[in-house]
């Protein structure tokens, strides 16, 4: 199922929208979009209630290795890189 609404929150972005907003994301490190992974979840309970992601992605740069992690909100907007 693409569309996963956490439990008792908003109607959210389907997690294909979520996954190319990971994707359009810079790597933290050398500035470039190239990913070799980039994996999409739902949010936990946790994440969700604190800031309000719905959206968790976990990406693997291409080019650096470098390993980040991206949360997004029911609208789709970025709420933390780290």
């Amino acid at each position: 199922m693409s569309h996963e609404p956490v439990p008792g929150g908003p109607t959210t972005i389907p997690r294909e929208r979520a996954e190319r907003i990971a994707r359009a994301h810079a790597c933290v490190r050398c500035r470039e979009y190239s990913y070799r992974r980039v994996a999409v979840k739902p949010s936990t309970p946790a994440l969700h209630e604190a800031l309000g992601e719905v959206w968790h992605a976990l990406l693997v740069c291409g080019v650096c290795d470098t390993t980040q992690e991206l949360g997004i909100d029911a609208d789709g907007d970025v709420v933390y890189v780290g």
